[in-house]
């Protein structure tokens, strides 16, 4: 195991190009598994390049165990990496896949068969054992493709969206063994994704990209429930948080959201630091889940009630949609209390769990007792005309 970190690590492709990677700073842990999320293009598989060697960087530094790698080699780093495409030998067997790097390294052939037995056990592909690439599914590919990583016994691996190319049911399966597999070895891992079920489900650690800057890092609770920016409130979460553009009031010497379904309204008294927001442009975040049915019993939180216009049922969950400030709005029911389109609901917030952004920089709005967090980049143009 080993812990990994990144200094201020920069990757630009040329002088008057734009920087691909932007003052990368994270370190994790011994044995921590560490997902890098984002869109296409944010440059996530860049900075994996980099950690593995693959690529140089143009400035900082990247070190495991404090010790400076930024200038090695690959094969000289003792990092393992499984690629999206598998990168098998096509002609040559699964035990010689397997097995390939560790004779490279002149490895015993002894301990050459004990180590393949080993992964494979570890895997459970020991009847593939015999077969090539071409006679296997693309989950046994895939398995083929860790146990190589594997059987280095490296102090770091690396996967570069790995399960990308299985279908929805394999990715699944393939999620909970990777799961299980991290818990048995407790190897220092990064695993790029731009999926956030992925990250959410897999991850000790998350680090949301953009444009090569890193949003915002932490456990995937903080990020769910305390995102940076709305960038991060929008990319993580299935389905994601509702956004609601409106005008922040004063009633009575606090501030309000007033919210309008059309047929009435409601004011949510916000837990803020007045200064300066009264009167104020903002987008209130708040995830479906956390629009609930009014049970009929005097809670003190406010209700509003709406017309439902759409349905769609999921399975375990219904997702209703209703309008407030002219904005479709998801909320998230369990079946049996699923309404019908036409029916109008009273539904309930929580301003406990509301969130505010700034309309015009994206910028998270500070909470009483809770630190401010900076937006960086521009979080805000794709929600305009939500």
């Amino acid at each position: 195991m080993a812990t990994l970190e990144l200094r201020n690590v920069n990757k630009t492709y040329g002088a008057g190009l734009p920087d691909t990677l932007k003052n990368i700073e994270l370190k994790i842990d011994d044995g921590e598994f560490l997902i890098l999320v984002g869109p296409s293009g944010c440059g996530k598989s860049t900075l994996m390049n980099c950690i593995a060697g693959l690529e140089s960087i143009s400035g900082g530094a990247i070190l495991v165990d404090d010790s400076d790698i930024s200038a090695q080699s690959p094969k000289d780093r003792d990092i393992a990496m499984v690629f999206q495409s598998y990168a098998l030998y096509p002609t040559m067997t699964v035990r010689e896949n397997i097995s390939f790097g560790l004779k490279i390294r002149k490895m015993p052939q002894a301990d050459i068969d004990t180590e393949v037995s080993r992964v494979a056990k570890l895997l459970q592909i020991e009847h593939l054992l015999d077969r090539k690439p071409g006679q296997m599914s693309g989950g046994q590919q895939q398995r083929v493709a860790m146990g190589r990583a594997l059987a280095r016994r490296p102090k770091i691996y690396l996967f570069d969206e790995p399960l990308s190319n299985l279908d929805a049911k394999l990715r699944v399966e393939m999620r909970t063994e990777m799961k299980l597999m991290h818990q048995r070895l407790k190897t220092t891992t990064v695993y790029v994704t731009h999926d956030q079920i992925e990250a959410m489900t897999l991850g000790d650690k998350v680090a949301v990209m953009k444009d090569g800057i890193i949003q915002q890092f932490g456990t995937p609770k903080q990020i769910y429930n305390d995102p940076a920016n709305l960038f991060v409130a929008s990319f993580i979460g299935s389905p994601p948080m509702n956004f609601i553009p409106l005008r922040l009031q004063r009633k009575e010497g606090r501030l309000v959201a007033l919210l309008d379904s059309g047929q009435a309204r409601c004011e949510l008294p916000l837990a803020m630091s007045d200064a300066g927001l009264e009167d104020r442009e903002v987008i209130l975040g708040i995830r479906p889940e956390q629009i609930n049915l009014a049970s009929g019993v005097d809670t003190g939180q406010p209700t509003l009630r709406a017309d439902v216009q759409i349905i769609e049922p999921t399975g375990p969950d219904t997702l209703v949609f209703v309008t407030l400030n002219q904005t479709k709005v998801c909320c998230r029911m369990a079946p049996d209390e699923a309404p019908q389109v036409g029916e109008s609901l009273n539904l309930q917030f929580d301003p406990a769990r509301v969130l505010l952004f700034d309309a015009q920089t994206g910028e998270r709005l500070g909470v009483v007792g809770k630190p401010q967090t900076q937006a960086r980049g521009d979080n805000v143009a794709q929600f305009k005309g939500r």
